[in-house]
């Protein structure tokens, strides 16, 4: 939303639909979209929906919270009849390539020891050989869905094991317990590559995930000089694959996952210090944009 008000101030056209409104005919790829008429931090006002073909916008803003469904993949691969009409933000491509849990394990160096694994057995030794504790998590989850903290010795662990992998028939993230989680995560937002800003969530008290929407508290932070280690050479990786605007969670010394559907933080960091990275994102939107002369019109 603060991707779209700041558009909107800048005097830019914005439509907006959902993926079921994605679809293809005799006349191409559209979307039933509905023109933005105003938007705000209490919500937006939307008109009419009308079709619109896809090649018709200048820049189109894919943001849809995990799962990646099959239903994301056949959106994102509706939104391929866009490319080269439309700068596409982020590319439908990566979106394929770069699940959000997986797609850190291209970088070991940066993260904590970490495995995927379905088999119970296999998961418990994993728990043993990094001091008796780790995390496990879904593959496609968000928002600290389905996390669980598991202990070696502990009474429930076998029912945690079997909870979290559906008694072995789905694969989980395994992630070494990184201590410094007591003190908070680090969502750390790229653009094309290069950190714009940080947001520190810290856990409410007897709850180990930070989650905003989980009463996490977002708080001011800096950047360390590991943190940014950690987002350049995440961010080079993102953006061979289109992946311009991103959100990297950070424990410690330690990149835990990389975002690239719809990293959240924008609202609560400009409440906190006043930074507004929604100008930063259509800055960068307009300068990809500059020269050519129809006026910009976007789909969010």
């Amino acid at each position: 939303m603060a991707i779209i008000e700041e558009a909107l101030g800048r005097g830019l056209l914005v439509d907006v639909c959902d993926t079921p409104d994605l679809h293809f005919t005799a006349r191409g790829a559209a979307a039933n979209s509905q023109r933005v008429r105003a938007a705000d931090t209490t919500g937006i006002t939307l008109g009419n929906p009308s079709a619109t073909p896809l090649d018709r916008y200048r820049a189109i803003l894919y943001r849809k919270d995990p799962p990646f469904t099959v239903e994301t993949l056949y959106a994102t691969l509706l939104l391929e009849h866009a490319r080269g009409h439309a700068l596409l933000l982020n590319d439908p491509r990566g979106l394929r390539d770069a699940n959000e849990k997986l797609f850190a394990l291209r970088f070991p160096a940066l993260t904590p020891p970490t495995a995927v694994l379905r088999r119970p057995e296999a998961i418990h030794a994993f728990c043993r050989a990094h001091s008796g504790v780790c995390v496990l998590k879904p593959l496609d989850g968000c928002g600290g869905s389905g996390i669980f903290i598991l202990r070696a010795g502990d009474p429930n662990a076998n029912v945690i094991v079997e909870s979290a992998t559906g008694d072995g028939s789905r694969a989980v993230i395994a992630q070494a317990w990184v201590p410094a989680a007591t003190d908070g995560d680090k969502r750390i937002f790229v653009l094309d590559g290069e950190p714009i800003g940080a947001l520190l969530r810290v856990p409410a008290p007897n709850e180990a995930r930070a989650n905003l929407h989980r009463g996490g508290t977002p708080q001011a932070t800096s950047l360390t000089r590991r943190d940014l280690e950690i987002a350049r050479t995440v961010g080079a990786a993102c953006s061979t694959l289109g992946l311009s605007l991103v959100g990297l969670d950070v424990i410690g010394e330690h990149l835990t996952e990389v975002n690239v559907t719809s990293p959240t933080g924008f609202r609560e960091l400009e409440r906190l210090t006043g930074t507004r990275l929604q100008e930063r994102v259509v800055d960068w939107v307009i300068d990809r944009l500059a020269g050519q002369s129809a006026p910009v019109r976007a789909a969010a």
